[in-house]
């Protein structure tokens, strides 16, 4: 990419990039991917003979046997708050290889936000950012002004200019909870995790996640893992020795001997968060980052249009 520096200079590298990416892969989507998020029900009416039946409350009608229409208020503006794992499994793969993905897992959830902001911002959308590893590490509330968005940008920047030499454990279920608390308004939360908590529980992952929804946000989890070695454990079969990117700690052992079990401990780890995710109506992306983002971002956003148009 030939790169403005002039451009560079005013808005940074990684808000560079959004711009100049946003302008392709969101060519094609009549509506905004998050269009309707911010109509709220309001009250009910009586039913006038003659008008559409599409806001019928028909449930209320079983109950009461007389027609009454839903009547919705606009919020003028969607808050969104990004939410980003920078915990040490995050910088994985450490290396990355020709014929491995472009970044890591963290390196890709960055640009992924970054995307999302450039997106968010065209839509006069106000965003928030929230980043934690083994506690929540910064909170910043949702707003719309330029200054703010350029602000989160920087954040962004700064976590990508940091070396991932410092390990960090994982708290996603403490700091989701903590997010909640923290976001009376109604938000679209959107969380870029691999969700590798060391001995993660997944019924207190899930009531973290029902906390959110409780205070009647929007949740979206876009579960970040490299395929070919996290899922598909593809590692050269000979005696290979593993390191905890969290703690430091090392396991030597043939991956041929344990392919078998770890992917079907990980099928079923993904599995159980498809299924419970929607139970409680929490959209789960399965992410692949050798894919790259803007494939990954495109998809789903064309899904997301797709899916709003058809309840409209």
């Amino acid at each position: 990419m030939n790169v403005d520096p002039s451009m560079l200079q005013r808005l940074g590298r990684l808000e560079f990039l959004a711009r100049e990416a946003v302008e392709g892969f969101i060519t094609g989507l009549h509506k905004s991917p998050f269009h309707g998020f911010s109509v709220e029900f309001a009250e009910h009416r009586l039913y006038n003979p003659g008008e559409s039946t599409r806001h019928i409350d028909w449930k209320l009608y079983g109950r009461s046997d007389k027609l009454f229409v839903k009547r919705y208020e606009e919020e003028t503006n969607l808050r969104s708050q990004l939410v980003l794992d920078c915990s040490g499994s995050m910088w994985y793969p450490s290396e990355v290889k020709p014929d491995g993905p472009e970044l890591n897992k963290l390196k890709f959830a960055i640009h992924s936000c970054a995307a999302l902001l450039e997106l968010f911002r065209r839509q006069r959308d106000a965003v928030g950012l929230s980043v934690f590893a083994d506690e929540l590490e910064s909170h910043i509330p949702a707003k719309s002004s330029g200054a703010h968005m350029r602000m989160i940008y920087h954040e962004l920047e700064q976590l990508l200019d940091e070396v991932g030499e410092k390990r960090k454990g994982t708290s996603t279920v403490a700091a989701l909870h903590q997010i909640a608390e923290a976001s009376p308004r109604r938000s679209l939360v959107v969380v870029f995790s691999d969700f590798l908590d060391r001995g993660g529980d997944i019924d207190e992952f899930m009531a973290a996640l029902q906390h959110l929804r409780h205070n009647k946000h929007e949740v979206v989890l876009f579960h970040v893992l490299e395929y070919a070695t996290e899922m598909n454990f593809n590692f050269m079969d000979r005696p290979t020795i593993f390191e905890d990117l969290e703690t430091g700690e090392e396991l030597r052992l043939h991956p041929a001997e344990v392919r078998e079990a770890y992917q079907s401990r990980m099928a079923q780890l993904r599995k159980e968060l498809s299924v419970r995710c929607a139970q409680y109506r929490i959209d789960w992306v399965d992410v692949d980052i050798g894919l790259g983002v803007f494939p990954v971002l495109s998809v789903y956003l064309v899904k997301r249009a797709k899916m709003l148009g058809a309840r409209v």
